[in-house]
Order: C-alpha cells, then sequence, then structure tokens
C-alpha cells in the first residue's frame, strides 16, 4: 500500500486537460521497476526499468558499470538477475529474472510520435522509491540505426536511466537514457523498436556491463542531432551555423539538419536564408511543425498576411496546441 499511494497521488496531479488515458497509465506505472546494486566503494546505485515481457526488464547498460550484483526492486520487495542480454552500441540492456509478477507494458512504436505530441517519463527520478512522473512534448524525432530517438520535454534525472517514455495511450514508445548537462537540458530517449535486436543478443551472466555507447562518442564523432545540442542551448549561433551546414551537407534528406541551419541563420539575422532553408526541410516534411511555424513568423515580420494565415491553417491541422502558441507570437487568434 506505501507503494500504491504515491502512485495514485502522481496520477491525481495530471491535468483533465491532457489526454492521457488514466486507466492505461495505471499499467505504464506498474511496468516500471528499480535496479539496485552496490558500487565498489560500497556506495548503493540505482536505476530504473521497465517489464516489456513476462520476467523480461529492459533498461540501460550504463547503469551495470560500477556494479557487478545488481538486483531488481520493487517496494520491500526484492528479485533477482539471471543474465542480461547487452546491445552495448544502443545502450539497451535486457534483464531476464524469476518470479516477477507484474503486468508487461504495452509496447507502442516511437517511429509514430510526431512533434508536439504528449508523452509522460516515468522512472525513479533521484532514486525515488516510487515512479516519478514527468509531463511533456516531442520536440524533435531523429533516425538513427533503423529507429528513431525521440528529444523530448518530458524531464528525468539521476536514477531514471533506463524509465519508460509513455505516449497517450500508455504505451511505452521510448527508453529515457541520456539528457545534455545543465539545468536546462534535452532529454532523449532511445526506441523501443531496439528491443528485438537486444532480444537476439546472447545471454550474459557477468553482471558488469562495460562498453561505450553512441552517446557518448567524442564530440566530433556523435550523431549530428547530439552535436548541435550544447551550441543551441548555448546559443553559439555562429558554431551551431557550422555543424548544421555540415549536417545538410552529410545528410541532405534530413528535415532537422536544414531546420537547424535555418534557426542559426535567423538568430544571426540572415532572414533570406534562414527562410529558404526552413522551406527546404518542410519541403523533405511537410509536417515539420517547426519549419512551418518560423515561416510564419518570418512573414509576420514582413506584413504578409495571406502567408501568416496559411501558416495558421496549416499547423491547426497538425497540432492545435502549436497553432495557438503560433498565434500567440504573432499576435493573433487562431485561424489568424
Amino acid at each position: 500500500m506505501r507503494y500504491l499511494l504515491p502512485l495514485l497521488t502522481a496520477l491525481s496531479l495530471i491535468p483533465t486537460a491532457h489526454a492521457f488515458d488514466r486507466a492505461k497509465l495505471m499499467d505504464s506505472f506498474f511496468s516500471i521497476v528499480m535496479i539496485r546494486g552496490y558500487n565498489q566503494n560500497g556506495s548503493l546505485a540505482y536505476g530504473s526499468g521497465v517489464i516489456v515481457a513476462p520476467n523480461k526488464v529492459l533498461t540501460n547498460c550504463h547503469i551495470f558499470r560500477q556494479t557487478k550484483e545488481p538486483w531488481i526492486s520493487r517496494g520491500e520487495d526484492t528479485y533477482t538477475i539471471a543474465s542480461i542480454q547487452a546491445d552495448r552500441w544502443h545502450d539497451l540492456c535486457l534483464i531476464t529474472t524469476d518470479n516477477l509478477p507484474f503486468k508487461p507494458a504495452t509496447l507502442g512504436k516511437a517511429s509514430d510520435m510526431k512533434k508536439g505530441e504528449e508523452v509522460i517519463a516515468i522512472g525513479h527520478s533521484s532514486g525515488s522509491p516510487a515512479p516519478v512522473t514527468s509531463l511533456g512534448t516531442v520536440k524533435s524525432a531523429y533516425p538513427l540505426d533503423d529507429g528513431i530517438i525521440l528529444r523530448s520535454t518530458a524531464r528525468f534525472a539521476l536514477g531514471a536511466s533506463g524509465s519508460g517514455l509513455f505516449n497517450e495511450e500508455g504505451q511505452l514508445v521510448g527508453i529515457n537514457t541520456f539528457k545534455t548537462i545543465g539545468r536546462v537540458a534535452y532529454f532523449y530517449a532511445v526506441p523501443i523498436e531496439w528491443l528485438d535486436k537486444v532480444a537476439q543478443q546472447p545471454a550474459e551472466s557477468v553482471m558488469q556491463i562495460t562498453g561505450k555507447a553512441f552517446w557518448e562518442e567524442e564530440e566530433d564523432t556523435k550523431p549530428y542531432f547530439l552535436r548541435i545540442a550544447v551550441p543551441e542551448l548555448q546559443e553559439d549561433w555562429l558554431k551551431l551555423e557550422q555543424i548544421a551546414q555540415s549536417w545538410a551537407k552529410a545528410e541532405p534528406n534530413n528535415t532537422e539538419a536544414w531546420y537547424e541551419l535555418g534557426w542559426a541563420e535567423e538568430k544571426l539575422a540572415r532572414t533570406e536564408e534562414a527562410e529558404k532553408h526552413y522551406r527546404k526541410s518542410l519541403a523533405l516534411d511537410a509536417n515539420n511543425t517547426d519549419a512551418l511555424f518560423r515561416i510564419g513568423v518570418i512573414a509576420n515580420d514582413k506584413g504578409d498576411k495571406q502567408e501568416v494565415h496559411k501558416i495558421s491553417v496549416a499547423l491547426l491541422n497538425l497540432d492545435k496546441n502549436i497553432a495557438e502558441e503560433f498565434g500567440n507570437t504573432v499576435g493573433c487568434k487562431l485561424e489568424c
């Protein structure tokens, strides 16, 4: 009961305006477990995991680097780990345990998620004994290795590595894995679609899992979508422009590369170039709400009311919340 009460309290804090199915979210809550272990210095380490099949828990591999004897816990109950299947590069580990009496999460698809869609992160942030919830929206979706990395505004903290990112239907779409450093940060989840590859890895009985993940590469060899994060957060627009130019050259069919280039140019007061690259981004993905939004703002600055109206209607058809934000930004109501 001590575990159930915090869960019910957390559910009651979700605003009714949000579209989440609370009954389905109950299943999401109860699919979350804590993973504990003692570090070599004797301190207690902890992370999170999501039950994805009977006696199977999916988490991040990096939580096992400092501990040789981890275990799964739920409240005061503990469960031994029999083996681990590891995809070190993608930072996903699939744990096999025994007699885990909890229902697995319902699986969704990261590839189905769109910008602006609401998500909820559920995990043991800061070592909380009961899962902590964080509402947010999808900000970007980045293709990588036959999957989609999701960046969202659903915050998570130390202890929530390996926690779940769920859609409005309570379906697991990603595993919260890493964030940028600092109070104002970007939060990333790896796709649930990578589970199939993890499940094909050999079972390991040595629990101290080592090996570098893709997001831990040196800065100049990381995926471009990670390289742009720090200069964007630090408002280093020249650096962002430089990286975005390289990204667009390396991946000319990537809508996000052209958007980021346009964003850097707009911040550098190169409006004409920015608009051209926003339109290139939009040509690659007609549903890129970020590109539409910025084109609309530039049109408003030009006094082009017809274009502003066109953008307003397009955004309204894609996402009402983003359309409302656009209306507030340009100083008019929906359907300007």
